[in-house]
């Protein structure tokens, strides 16, 4: 048996910290975004591949962060950019206005969920082997 194989054999394990991280991805990245004017609409992207990656998390407990994070940046954004396409053509007060407003609404309710996140006790995760490659390659339909 080589290297490899033993390897197949033996559970995964996800560490606390790691778990811990990634329910605070989100946030973060809520945070960051918020304070850099030109990010929110890049993190408006980005979040969408970070809340895919952490919603079904095997630690439920991170999907529920993950969903409730993005629950505020979206509900922000969502608000924001359509009443935006209202402004005047000249707006940098109204733009201002709002970018502040997205600021007061988000960073407090996110480093209130950093801090929760940072206060609850999470545990390493052992995840299964993984599954034998040849035995998912023989599942794949010939048409495929």
């Amino acid at each position: 048996m080589d290297h490899h194989d033993s390897d197949a054999d033996r559970p995964r394990i996800i560490p606390a910290a790691a778990v811990r991280r990634a329910a605070m991805h989100m946030d973060i990245g809520n945070i960051v975004s918020m304070l850099l004017p030109p990010l929110p609409l890049l993190w408006f992207g980005a979040s969408m591949l970070v809340y895919a990656l952490h919603r079904h998390h095997p630690d439920p407990r991170v999907g529920e962060y993950t969903r409730w994070a993005g629950y505020r940046f979206y509900a922000v954004m969502g608000l924001i950019i359509p009443v935006g396409t209202f402004f005047p053509g000249d707006a940098k007060v109204a733009w201002l206005v709002a970018w502040i407003v997205g600021i007061l609404v988000i960073v407090p309710w996110s480093v209130w969920s950093l801090l929760r996140a940072r206060r609850e006790e999470w545990h390493d995760i052992v995840l299964p082997p993984a599954d034998d490659p040849a035995d998912a390659a023989e599942e794949v339909p010939e048409h495929v």
